[in-house]
């Protein structure tokens, strides 16, 4: 009779934080400003030329999102 060896679980990253998400080289992680996806018509242009762009995730969440992809 073999003895069955048990092994921890693999990580899996989160893949919707992954799609969301992208790392620089330097560690920081860069994200889409929110609000650019509809209602675009009634929202004034310079809200929406504000919304364009990456920023960099606030340093409160960048721990979760660290977590949500095994970093």
């Amino acid at each position: 009779m073999q003895t069955e060896k048990r092994h921890m679980p693999k990580m899996k990253s989160h893949s919707g934080t992954k799609k969301r998400v992208k790392i620089t080289g330097s560690g920081k992680i860069l994200r889409q400003k929110a609000g650019k996806r509809h209602n675009l018509e009634k929202k004034p242009s310079t809200m929406t030329r504000r919304m364009t762009g990456t920023v960099e995730v606030s340093p409160a969440d960048a721990k979760k999102v660290k977590k949500l992809l095994g970093r």
